[in-house]
């Protein structure tokens, strides 16, 4: 295993935080990354969820970080997006197949962690954002139950 890329040390330190981020693993050439700009489905999501870190992650993309894309669909500009790019290659044995720890063997692929922890893994295909939206929400709290009768053993 080599060394993480500048961006994989990027998003492992950000998804410490005690906020929610958002890993989207993705590429420009990627017809089904392309469809969640499309519907606009990402902008949303973005703009709102101001309290929420999203970071995008070109990968399999030969080093480019897609931003000219994402700027076209509004959405690299946003004060809550990072738009980071991995610089492995798209073909061949050094394309990667995992990042920050996680299994990548598709994309789009997206993550949702809060505190260092996985909360939500999407790992094989397009997002439908009202599941995200749902998964942000669920992610807020403190998945506690204290005060709750316990279940008979």
């Amino acid at each position: 295993m080599g060394a993480e890329s500048p961006a994989e040390q990027k998003v492992a330190e950000a998804i410490k935080s005690p906020e929610l981020s958002v890993v989207h693993l993705w590429a420009p050439w990627c017809s089904n990354c392309q469809t969640e700009l499309k519907n606009g489905g990402w902008l949303k999501m973005v703009k709102d969820n101001p309290q929420v870190k999203f970071y995008f992650v070109s990968v399999w993309n030969d080093g480019g970080d897609g931003k000219s894309m994402l700027s076209k669909f509004q959405i690299a500009d946003q004060a809550n997006v990072t738009v980071l790019a991995d610089p492995g290659p798209r073909r061949g044995d050094a394309k990667i197949k995992q990042f920050a720890g996680m299994q990548l063997s598709w994309i789009p692929t997206t993550w949702v962690y809060k505190g260092g922890d996985l909360r939500y893994a999407l790992n094989y295909g397009e997002v439908r954002f009202d599941v995200l939206q749902q998964f942000l929400e669920d992610s807020k709290s403190e998945w506690s139950h204290k005060g709750e009768p316990k279940l008979q053993e």
